[in-house]
């Protein structure tokens, strides 16, 4: 299922913001001005199909932390909103503040109102529906199903029903959900995994952190598109190769350089000659997402890897859907150019992340 639009309400700078998505959509902007609050918002709805919905804004500082600052109507609830539109699926999840008495866990995030549901040309027809405590969710046969048991404040309804052969539109909406990638930091301090010789198994996507590195590139060298990841490293840094090893089940990888007489080992590798390596082995993955996310991936890369980067964007486009946001106007132009990219220019109004003209 294709990802068509998102909209995202009283998160942190975000107070309201709505936009379609392309095949390859670049949100672009300055420091500051919103785009990797548009990317977390993102990544809770994954979060929300995980049951990982209350650790992820935990981790965030907690519900009061995430929510929008600025002022808001008289009398109107503090509510954090995102939604998306797949296809002719859509999801829609409202968080609040958890009601007193608060107790011990009062920086958990109380979900107010939850709603799936399908688009049959300009009818809209509800799957699932949750109103605080009050839950309901249409069956396989269509048949209306109320949840006499209580679900938890804290995570979503796709987390807590999971019975697919019973209610196949929320399995099937948890399903995707689940398959959606996200990269945002690549740790490549001297102590890094990457860095290290690795015990190693079949991995066709990359970690989060990429702290499987060597597997993902290994698993793209037998099961994936060698000659895309040899080229991917030869385009960004021309004359040099990759040496990848396998030696009783321990990974490793190594590379080449002009002008050197031996091969760098990945602890003498730079933080981006890293990243770059991490990008490819995410980009490059034999088991492609149907939507990839990417945020800010110029960080810590020279300007004369951002051609080659953009390259492998918009060949991961062609196999899915990504979105990525940037503040590095060369890497938005690449995509534009190579991939038709759409492209949505953050700005701020009066503290609030806004589309600009």
């Amino acid at each position: 299922m294709s990802v068509r639009e998102l909209w995202i309400a009283g998160y942190r700078s975000v107070r309201e913001l709505r936009f379609p998505l392309a095949p390859v959509t670049v949100v672009e902007g300055p420091n500051g001005s919103g785009k990797t609050n548009v990317y977390r918002a993102l990544q809770l709805l994954l979060s929300a199909a995980e049951g990982s919905l209350s650790r992820t804004l935990a981790e965030e500082g907690g519900m009061p932390s995430v929510l929008w600052a600025g002022t808001r109507q008289k009398n109107a609830p503090a509510r954090l909103t995102v939604g998306v539109r797949l296809d002719d699926l859509a999801y829609e999840l409202s968080c609040g503040l958890v009601p007193p008495p608060q107790g011990p866990f009062m920086l958990d995030p109380d979900v107010k109102e939850e709603t799936v549901w399908i688009h049959e040309g300009k009818r809209r027809h509800v799957v699932a529906e949750r109103r605080a405590a009050s839950v309901f969710a249409r069956d396989a046969e269509g048949h209306r199903t109320t949840f006499a048991a209580e679900l938890w404040g804290g995570e979503s309804v796709l987390a807590q029903i999971s019975e697919p052969h019973r209610f196949p539109m929320l399995s099937a909406l948890r399903a995707e959900l689940l398959r959606w990638r996200f990269y945002h930091h690549f740790r490549t301090d001297p102590l890094s995994p990457l860095r290290q010789t690795q015990v190693g198994v079949r991995t066709p996507a990359l970690a989060h952190d990429g702290r499987d590195l060597a597997a993902a590139l290994l698993t793209i060298q037998e099961i994936g598109d060698p000659r895309a990841l040899h080229a991917g490293v030869e385009n960004a840094f021309p004359g040099s190769s990759l040496e990848l090893d396998s030696e009783a089940g321990r990974f490793s990888f190594r590379m080449r350089m002009p002008g050197l007489l031996r091969p760098l080992e990945a602890a003498e590798l730079s933080d981006g000659t890293l990243r770059y390596l991490c990008l490819l082995a995410a980009l490059l993955s034999p088991r492609p997402p149907p939507f990839i996310a990417l945020n800010e991936p110029e960080t810590s890369l020279h300007p004369s890897l951002l051609p080659a980067l953009g390259r492998l964007i918009a060949a991961a486009g062609r196999r899915g859907q990504v979105f990525v946001t940037t503040h590095a106007h060369e890497l938005a132009r690449a995509l534009e150019e190579h991939a038709g990219a759409t492209r949505l220019p953050l700005g701020k109004d009066a503290g609030a992340t806004v589309l600009v003209e």
